[in-house]
């Protein structure tokens, strides 16, 4: 049955590589100049959440906090501009209840009216470092996990374009956060982890199409089953991704501060999975010269005394 929709994605396969390459290269790029500017989930370190009367003025608490000793003071605000959220690095020479309440008096002195301290979190060094290599492990072995399976389940060409999508939508998620300096914390680790499901769930369901289309019809070149796959699979696709985005989207925008970084990765990871399922994934496999007899089942051979 041919499909209602006739677009020829792979046609700008070409121009999709060309544009994924460098998504890909500046990404990497980054990753050396600028790296990845850490949460203190991972660095340690301390945050203070305080409230105010009256909406607080960001640079001169800034400004005071510098005067004070306190260069590195990460502030924003946070939800309403009232309430503020300010990060420090580890201080050695400084117990946690001194430092609070060292923050707590400095902040209150650079506006009209003092605040009162909600929050208080602290992370250590070797704590932070522990949770990235933990992350980092966890990430390495859902890649190695994705890899075994869909090697089990596909021809090898097939698998070789599932993992270079996957390694294309995790590595230039996380090359946005490097490039713009967002904040990397453990919340952006879970939704790269997420991203990997996901983005790979997505390409199986057009490889499945591709096979059973080979299949089932023996007419057509392995680049028009493979286009018409994605035509067939599209609006699944576009449902799926859309539902989705707009979940993300709320949570990004309404969500708060807390869950704002996963918002942003899962946004940009839904966008650029989808991407890859379709220009990616399939055009990779058809590059590598995917054929009818790869995705054939094969027969198995009957001896004469086996006949009835």
């Amino acid at each position: 049955m041919k499909p209602i929709r006739k677009i020829d994605f792979l046609g700008k396969r070409k121009i999709a590589f060309l544009f994924s390459g460098t998504l890909f290269l500046i990404s990497i790029i980054s990753f050396v100049i600028n790296g990845l500017n850490l949460g203190i989930d991972f660095t340690g370190g301390s945050v203070y959440e305080l409230h105010y009367a009256q909406s607080v003025d960001l640079d001169r608490m800034r400004t005071t906090l510098e005067q004070q000793g306190f260069p590195d003071a990460n502030l924003q605000h946070f939800g309403t501009s009232q309430d503020v959220l300010i990060r420090l690095k580890p201080i050695a020479d400084m117990d946690q209840e001194q430092l609070t309440q060292t923050i707590l008096s400095v902040a209150n002195s650079s506006q009209a009216q003092p605040g009162e301290m909600r929050r208080v979190e602290f992370v250590g060094p070797q704590v932070g470092e522990e949770l990235f290599n933990d992350g980092g492990l966890a990430l390495l072995l859902s890649f190695i996990g994705v890899m075994i399976y869909v090697s089990m389940r596909f021809e090898w060409k097939l698998s070789v374009g599932a993992i270079a999508a996957l390694f294309h939508d995790t590595i230039i998620t996380m090359g946005f956060f490097s490039v713009f300096g967002w904040e990397f914390d453990m919340t952006v680790l879970s939704a790269i982890l997420a991203l990997v499901g996901y983005s790979i769930n997505d390409t199986i369901v057009v490889y499945d199409r591709i096979r059973e289309t080979v299949r089932s019809s023996r007419q057509g070149s392995m680049f028009e089953i493979a286009n018409n796959a994605l035509n067939d699979t599209l609006s699944r696709t576009i449902l799926t991704s859309l539902t989705v985005f707009l979940t993300l989207l709320a949570l990004a925008f309404l969500g708060g501060k807390t869950i704002h970084g996963f918002a942003i990765a899962m946004l940009i990871g839904v966008i650029k999975g989808t991407y890859s399922s379709i220009y990616i994934a399939s055009s990779l496999a058809l590059t590598l010269g995917l054929t009818r007899q790869d995705l054939t089942l094969k027969e198995k051979d009957v001896s004469v005394d086996e006949l009835p």
